[in-house]
């Protein structure tokens, strides 16, 4: 099975391309590589059977995955099933912090419902949460902090020795 985004890196640049060499070389469909082809993805000539230059497969794809992105700005979080930037629901978010320096900005999708979020660093919360309501809350307690570890854990044994 073929992937969204082929790795461009497979290509050599120096090097011709059929249309069956390029399925082959990113496990698709002979007809996606005549579909890149209407996207613009350039034969070197006319002649058939059709030949790319490695280079400019490599621009083409390195092109379209470019136009693909969508960055999140200020206030705005990835959505996963939508595919696209949100402003999470009623303007408010959550930072879980996941280690003294970096956590996740948490909130709830205002078209699915989905929880989305946002890695960030908490010295850049503000920036990335713009005009957002954000609650800081504690994160998980790690392991080492619990007073209650279970009965087989090796931290229980290096208290005892």
């Amino acid at each position: 099975m073929g992937k969204r985004h082929p790795n461009h890196r497979l290509v050599k640049q120096h090097r011709t391309y059929t249309v069956e060499e390029l399925a082959r070389l990113f496990r698709v469909h002979k007809n996606t590589i005549r579909a890149w082809q209407k996207e613009g993805l350039k034969p070197i000539d006319d002649a058939r059977p059709l030949l790319f230059k490695g280079d400019g497969v490599a621009s083409f794809l390195l092109a379209r995955r470019e136009t693909a992105k969508q960055p999140c700005g200020p206030g705005q979080i990835y959505c996963l099933p939508c595919r696209a930037p949100k402003v999470p629901d009623g303007d408010f978010v959550e930072y879980v912090p996941g280690t003294s320096t970096n956590g996740n900005l948490r909130g709830l999708c205002p078209t699915c419902g989905t929880t989305i979020h946002r890695r960030v660093n908490r010295s850049k919360i503000a920036t990335a949460a713009g005009e957002l309501e954000v609650l800081l809350s504690e994160g998980e307690p790690r392991i080492g902090e619990t007073s209650n570890l279970p009965v087989n854990c090796d931290l229980q044994r290096g208290r005892a020795a």
